[in-house]
C-alpha cells in the first residue's frame, strides 16, 4: 500500500505528458482549409507532398502547420491614378483569388502566408496604372470600362499565376472623376444625344416626305393612264349604262335633255 504513491506518480506524470503531447500534435483543418508542414528536423516546408487536407491530423509535436484558407476571397481596393492627359482618377475595384492548392507549400515557402499584400495588391495597383493611363476621362467614364476591366485582369494574372496564387477575376466597381470634369463629359454627352436625336428627326422627315412624293406621282401616273383611255365612245357607254340603273330605280326620277360635246345623255334625277 505505501508503494502505491511512488509507482502512481511516475503513471501520473507519463499521463499528462502524453496528453501534452498528444495536444501538440494533433491538429485540425477546417472547411475550406488546407495545411502546409513545416518539418522541424526533415528539412523545413514540405513542399513535395500535397498540402494537408480538412479534418483532423497527427503531426510529430516538434512538426509545425500553417493553416491557409483556400476558398476563393475577395478584395476591395480603392486607387488614386491617373489618366492619358494626367488628371486625378479614384478607381474602386474587387479581386476574387485564392491560393494554389496544389502548390501550396511552394507559395509558403517562397512568399508566406501575407501573400496578399505582398503580391496581389501592388501587382493590381500596377496594372491599373498601366491601364488607366492609356485612356481619357470621357473613356474612362462612359464606353472603356469594360476594356478596363478586362486589361487590368489580363496584366495582374500574368504575374501572379506565377507566384502560385489563382485569379478569377477582377471587377471595376465605380470610377470617379473630378467634378468639374464629369460635369462637362456629362454636358458633352447630352448635346451628342441631343444631335443624335435631331438627326434622327431630319432623317425620318425626309423619308416621309419621300414616301409622299412617290404616293402623289403613283396617284398623278394613274390618273393619265386613265384619262388616256377614256375614249368619247368608252364615256357615251358610261352614261347609257348608268341611265338603265337609274331607270330601274322605283324612287328615283329619271328626265332624258339630250346629250353633252361627248355624246353622252344628260341625266337629271332624284332619289
Amino acid at each position: 500500500m505505501e508503494k502505491l504513491p511512488k509507482i502512481a506518480l511516475p503513471v501520473v506524470f507519463g499521463a499528462i505528458v502524453l496528453l501534452i503531447l498528444l495536444a501538440k500534435s494533433a491538429v485540425t483543418i477546417g472547411s475550406g482549409e488546407a495545411g502546409v508542414l513545416y518539418k522541424t528536423f526533415g528539412g523545413g516546408v514540405v513542399t513535395d507532398e500535397p498540402p494537408l487536407g480538412e479534418g483532423f491530423h497527427i503531426v510529430a509535436p516538434w512538426n509545425k502547420v500553417y493553416v491557409y484558407e483556400v476558398r476563393r476571397q475577395e478584395i476591395f481596393e480603392k486607387m488614386k491614378v491617373l489618366s492619358s492627359n494626367g488628371l486625378d482618377i479614384q478607381l474602386d475595384a474587387s479581386a476574387w483569388y485564392k491560393p494554389d492548392e496544389a502548390n501550396l507549400g511552394k507559395l509558403h515557402q517562397e512568399i508566406g502566408e501575407n501573400y496578399l499584400n505582398r503580391i496581389i495588391l501592388p501587382t493590381i495597383r500596377s496594372a491599373a496604372r498601366s491601364v488607366v493611363g492609356r485612356y481619357t476621362p470621357e473613356q474612362l467614364y462612359s464606353s472603356k470600362r469594360d476594356a478596363i476591366q478586362r486589361e487590368i485582369f489580363e496584366e495582374t494574372k500574368k504575374i501572379v499565376d506565377d507566384q502560385y496564387i489563382v485569379l478569377d477575376e477582377i471587377l471595376v466597381r465605380d470610377v470617379t472623376l473630378p467634378p468639374t470634369i464629369k460635369d462637362a463629359i456629362e454636358r458633352k454627352l447630352k448635346q451628342e444625344q441631343e444631335s443624335l436625336e435631331y438627326e434622327f428627326r431630319l432623317v425620318t422627315a425626309e423619308k416621309e416626305a419621300q414616301r409622299q412624293r412617290i404616293e402623289a406621282q403613283g396617284k398623278a401616273d394613274a390618273n393619265r393612264i386613265l384619262s388616256a383611255s377614256l375614249t368619247d365612245k368608252i364615256l357615251q357607254d358610261k352614261g347609257i349604262e348608268a341611265t338603265i340603273k337609274l331607270s330601274e330605280s322605283n324612287n328615283s326620277k329619271v328626265v332624258v335633255i339630250g346629250s353633252g360635246d361627248s355624246g353622252m345623255p344628260i341625266i337629271l334625277g332624284n332619289q
